[in-house]
């Protein structure tokens, strides 16, 4: 064999020797990239980073009934976080909930919607958070409450409320339904606030996406089934669709922990992801079929209504009307619509008042960088003047809400502003 045929075989091996190496590269360089899209899509930034915080370095305090939960740290580092952690141990802690001991986890890590994930969108995960910067940080020891700091007891919360395994496809649905199911009951573990959450921490399936107060943090989350409420049966997918994914949209705009889950997750998804989800939410079956925004009985001739309607309503030309309207009708999807809006009028008077006493913005998106606030007022209205507007705004213009008073309003001063 001549030298220059040895020559380009050498070269020729050598190239292709780079050439997979490369493609391996390539193929790990989109393994993180997806990585990192699931783990918006799962929003673990938000529980696995305490404010001010390195993020995903844990440590963030999440008060429940039962006593005060830490976050653990989930960066790289291989003392205090899962850099020794092999991609097995990753998977069996988001689908069995259990840590890599074998210690059962708390379900306010939402495993019982993880293990629903595929193994290969879970390694994707591991592999993205292979790669952010290691922070050394000692996870804090969780601080409950006797019983509830023996994790034994959990294995009768487990075996009421967790059902272990991947999703199924459902074969009469559409190939975007599925994956908007898949994306709302696994990585978005949307039903881990919008269902009622019981005495025993747990949530019954019958009860899914019927809406509930968001433990310790005096939010409500919407029913989702309701039309009385938020249910999606009379959206529009694009609705559905901008409320997700800007935060605003003509129904309506998000605030409180949904504005974080939109600000934090949602906004990163794309397009074609967030269109399947709507498509699989504005599908959820109706649990008050017969029930709308409209057919609702009105109680705005109720005796509280009427003792607090002058009032009520003359803050609201003072204070509210310039923004919302005079006859509530919004002004675009800067200043949302009070007339007919399903969020005012729920059962639950919780997110008004709030709204009136905290004020707060929708999140600020790629597509809605600068949203426009509502003021707090909760330093210059009394619990009565509070209580007044809100009942206004839930009974005017035809709205069905009922009258809220002023222990309601007074119960809500002192709620968490997160």
């Amino acid at each position: 064999m001549s030298m220059p045929t040895r020559t380009v075989r050498f070269f020729m091996a050598l190239c292709m020797v780079f050439a997979l190496a490369c493609g391996a590269h390539a193929q790990e360089a989109a393994t993180v990239a997806r990585g990192e899209y699931l783990a918006r899509a799962s929003d673990c930034i938000a529980c696995h980073t305490s404010p001010g915080g390195k993020p995903f370095a844990g440590g963030l305090a999440m008060p429940t009934p039962f006593g005060t939960l830490y976050s653990p740290n989930i960066s790289p580092d291989k003392d205090t976080g899962i850099g020794t952690w092999s991609a097995d141990d990753f998977y069996k802690m988001m689908h069995t909930g259990k840590s890599r001991s074998g210690e059962l986890l708390y379900p306010a890590m939402p495993f019982a919607a993880y293990t629903r994930m595929t193994r290969a969108d879970v390694d994707a995960i591991y592999a993205y958070l292979r790669t952010v910067p290691a922070v050394k940080q000692r996870s804090r020891d969780q601080d409950l409450r006797f019983p509830y700091n023996d994790r034994k007891l959990l294995l009768g919360w487990r075996t009421l409320y967790f059902d272990e395994g991947e999703y199924t496809p459902n074969a009469q649905k559409s190939a975007e339904w599925n994956r908007g199911a898949y994306l709302v009951e696994g990585p978005g573990h949307c039903s881990l606030c919008h269902t009622p959450i019981n005495a025993l921490g747990g949530s019954s399936k019958a009860s899914a996406y019927e809406g509930g107060l968001i433990p310790m943090q005096d939010w409500y989350a919407p029913s989702l089934t309701s039309n009385r409420e938020a249910g999606l049966g009379e959206w529009s997918l694009k609705d559905i669709s901008d409320l997700l994914q800007s935060g605003v949209s003509a129904r309506g705009a998000v605030y409180g922990p949904m504005a974080e889950v939109v600000h934090n997750s949602l906004q990163y998804l794309s397009d074609a992801d967030i269109q399947a989800m709507a498509v699989y939410l504005k599908d959820l079956p109706s649990s008050h079929a017969s029930t709308s925004s409209t057919s609702a009985p009105s109680h705005a001739q109720e005796p509280e209504a009427l003792r607090l309607a002058p009032l009520g309503k003359k803050i609201y030309a003072d204070q509210c009307a310039v923004c919302h309207g005079a006859h509530g009708e919004g002004r675009a999807s800067d200043f949302p619509p009070l007339a007919g809006n399903q969020s005012i009028q729920m059962d639950s008077p919780v997110n008004p008042i709030r709204m009136v006493l905290n004020g707060g913005y929708p999140p600020g998106t790629l597509r809605n960088p600068r949203p426009y606030g509502m003021p707090p007022f909760a330093q210059e209205l009394s619990d009565e003047e509070v209580a007044a507007v809100v009942t206004y705004i839930r009974t005017a213009w035809k709205n069905t809400g009922t009258p809220v008073s002023n222990r309601d309003v007074n119960k809500l001063r002192a709620a968490p502003l997160d």
